[in-house]
This record gives structure tokens, sequence and C-alpha cells, in this order.
């Protein structure tokens, strides 16, 4: 194919997705989901969908997120056989899909995109979002810098202290970013807080939630938006190899890159599926945000999905050190996924995805995010057992500039000397 055409024909999403399970009556995924939300915002969700589902079908819409996708993020992002740690472990193929390398660092700005000319499309003028790693919120920073509208990011102080880097850029970019002092002061009260400026502000507001969970429409919207790299990474692997691969890994906190390299191959039963949740300390332990090996069903920020709970059904603290995948939930799809089998999902620990950032650095020339670093660690358990025909996409959600504090920190410490060596 040529260039100009396969980026047309990568890039059109999400219509063209595989439509194996689109959400049934109020939005659920097999028993996940729904809207589990205040009354005074069921009218605004509706809206949300209605407009929404009018979009998809609009073609000016779908035209003018395509051109933004192409001409702004950058799309379509490469896709990277990586020779030397292929060599390293002696079996198989491993490719990047490589997300790190949209506009702004990692793969959220494909959904603030199609969620800000939402937005617009609903005369909405006040956006607000939550973040974590701070990559979504400096994404929807970017996008409201673009087209000119008022932007409030909230966000942990726990994770602004791990996230400075993050913090400044959502302030040069114009965005008023609120420090979230309550809780595990992480992205769960950060969203918190968001949800609470929605409700009190619901007719002038626009969320954009940052990852495929909430009330419905948002985990199908965020789904379909983020598709596109599925889209992408299905023919860009045809080219490169002639064939889909045979393992598809992306780390899994809410869950939306996962979810929008998946979704393209979740009818496709030979492609294997797997998604790396964050085990912190251990799954083991009470310092995990590892949601399948030790959540169960619950209700947590308007739809039912797996999370960490107490013993009293009260949601507990997650724990990563990832800000990322620092949450004790997930999206719903990938419950409905992981209930039925479909998609198979592992604990990585701290120490584990630390090893793979350094390992990948060294090997790849490529310093991964630490979210994505725990799907790059999971290539440990893996590889071994590969055939050298095996073909392995990792989604490579996010780069680890923003976590060079975290990572100086974790290798070297205050130990200048052994810094320099």
């Amino acid at each position: 194919m040529q260039e100009n055409q396969s980026t047309a024909e990568i890039s059109t999403a999400p219509e063209t997705a595989a439509k194996y399970n689109f959400p049934g009556k109020n939005g659920y995924f097999g028993k996940f989901g729904g809207k589990f939300v205040p009354e005074i915002l069921i009218p605004a969700l509706d809206e949300l969908e209605q407009h929404y589902q009018h979009a998809l079908q609009d073609e000016q819409f779908k035209k003018e997120r395509l051109h933004h996708l192409r001409e702004y993020v950058g799309r379509p992002t490469p896709f990277t056989l990586c020779e030397r740690l292929t060599r390293h472990y002696g079996t198989g193929k491993i490719y990047f899909k490589r997300e790190d390398l949209c506009h702004t660092g990692a793969h959220k700005i494909n959904n603030t995109i199609g969620q800000v000319l939402l937005a617009m499309r609903m005369g909405k003028k006040r956006i607000i979002a939550e973040t974590g790693a701070g990559q979504h919120g400096v994404a929807t920073a970017t996008v409201c810098a673009k087209f000119g509208l008022e932007c409030i990011v909230y966000m942990g102080a726990e994770d602004m202290k791990r996230q400075k880097l993050n913090v400044d850029r959502m302030r040069l970019l114009g965005a008023d970013v609120r420090s979230v002092e309550s809780g595990s002061k992480t992205l769960k009260d950060a969203t918190n807080e968001a949800i609470r400026d929605w409700v009190t502000n619901v007719d002038s507001t626009f969320y954009i939630i940052g990852s495929a969970v909430g009330p419905h429409p948002y985990p199908q919207m965020v789904r379909d938006f983020h598709d596109v790299i599925g889209l992408e990474t299905e023919a860009q692997c045809i080219e490169a190899e002639g064939r889909d691969p045979d393992y598809v890994l992306a780390c899994v906190g809410g869950g939306s890159n996962a979810i929008g390299i998946f979704y393209r191959f979740i009818d496709k039963k030979h492609v294997r599926l797997i998604g790396i949740e964050a085990a912190g300390e251990g799954a083991d332990t009470n310092k995990t945000a590892a949601t399948f090996s030790k959540g169960k069903p619950g209700v947590l920020h308007g739809s039912l999905s797996y999370l960490l709970q107490t013993h009293q059904g009260q949601v507990e603290l997650a724990h990563s050190i990832s800000a990322g995948l620092d949450y004790p939930g997930v999206g719903p799809e990938h419950a409905h996924l992981y209930d039925t089998g479909r998609v198979s999902y592992h604990p990585v620990t701290d120490t584990q995805a630390m090893d793979a950032v350094k390992r990948c650095s060294m090997l790849e020339g490529i310093i991964p995010a630490i979210e994505t670093a725990h799907a790059i660690a999971w290539l440990e358990e893996l590889m071994p057992g590969l055939s050298k025909d095996d073909i392995v996409v990792i989604n490579c959600s996010g780069r680890g500039d923003k976590d060079m504090g975290t990572i100086s920190e974790y290798f070297y410490g205050n130990n200048q000397e052994e810094s320099k060596a």
C-alpha cells in the first residue's frame, strides 16, 4: 500500500471496528457497565450518547477527526521491530506499537481529540478532566489550548509530586490544575472531584474521561476513539509479516490503551490477548492495584466492574509505582473480557516493571513509561515458551520522560556518584 492510502484506511475508525459486543441496554458489556450516577447526570449522559451516535454517522465529524489524528497527533504511529529485545529472548519476534510517539507522548490524545470535537459539537466550552500519570491531563490541556477552551484538570496531590513535569506542562498549556488532598490523593480521588464538579456545573461543562471507565457511554466512546491503535496494528503487522500477530500485550489500569489495541482482534480467536495489571508490592499484599487478581465486582465511578474492596465493601486503596495504574478499578469491558476468558490478565510487581524499564532502555534505546513497562516485563514469562516464528506485539502506550523522577530515585536515589557511573 502507498503511504497516503495506508493512513486513510487505517484511521477511519471507529465505525469499521469489529462489532463483537456493542453495549446492550443502558450500556452493559455482559453484566458489567451501566449508569450508576446521581439523577442530575442522567440527562447529560443521554444527551452525550445521542450526540456521539450522531457523530459516528456524520462524515464531516469523521473527516475532521481523521485530519487532526493525521496532521496534529501524528498518526499512523510506527510499528517497530525490537531487534535487540528479540535477540535477548531468542524466541519469537517482538514489535512495539509506538503510541509513545504520538504528540504529547502517549496514546491519550487519540481520545481527547475525539471528545473535544464532540464537546464543541454540543456547544460546551468548559472542559474538565481527571488525571493520574498526567498524560491524560496533558492531552486534555493540549486540545483545549488548540481549540481555545477553558480547561480544569483534577489531580491527586501525591500524583502531582511524582509527575511534576506533567503538572508544569499542563499549566504552561493554560490549564487550571487543581490538587486533590482527600483519600489516597491519587487517581481515584481526582476522579471523585471531577465528578463533583460535573454535577455542580453540568449544563456548561463537558467531562473528558481519560480511561475506559465511568458510566455509559464513556467506556464505549473511549474505546472507539482509541480503536485506531488496533486498526493500525492489524494493517501494519500484515504489511510487515503477512499475517496477524500471535500475541498482543498491553498494560491495564482503567484500560484505555489496552482496549484500544485489543478491540480489533477480539473476534480473531487465533490472536492471544494479554492484559497486565499493576501488582505493586505483590498481588497478595495490601499494597497492590491488581484488580482482577484480588478484586471482586462492585460499583465505582458510575459503572459496575471489578474493584479492590475491603471485607465491608468499601473501596480499598490501590498502590503502584506507576501513577497511571494506581487505580482500584478497571473498565467494564475489560471485566467482561476477563469473565468470558477472551483476555487473560496477569499481575506484574513494581520491581518487575522497573527491571523492564532498564532492560528496554538499554536494549532498544526506548525509555518506556512505567505503565508500559508492566507489559514489557511480562515478556520474561511469555517468551521462553514461544517458537521463533511467533509474533508478539506490545502496545508502547507512553514514553518515560514523565517518569524520570521516579526512575532516577528508584535506581540511583541521592547517590550522585552512582548516578554518574
